[in-house]
């Protein structure tokens, strides 16, 4: 397990920031300039947190996906 610490984004702000370890970056392919999806939900007495990667690099990831779906048809 990876672990990082939270820090208050900005003096004035309520957000609260921590860093993605280097290693799960690398596995999703988040760069600097991705965007990230967060959803939080109930479940099963838990709360569970989905964060998607939704930026530039998961749609060019998507786009050569489909190219290669097309290419093999």
């Amino acid at each position: 397990m990876e672990k990082t610490k939270v820090v208050v984004a900005q003096p004035k702000s309520r957000s609260l920031r921590t860093t993605i370890p280097a290693g799960i970056a690398r596995t999703l392919g988040i760069t600097e300039g991705s965007e990230l999806g967060w959803d939080l939900q109930a479940k099963e007495n838990q709360i569970v947190l989905t964060v998607r990667v939704l930026g530039p690099d998961s749609q060019r990831r998507d786009a050569n996906k489909a190219r290669k779906k097309v290419d093999r048809a």
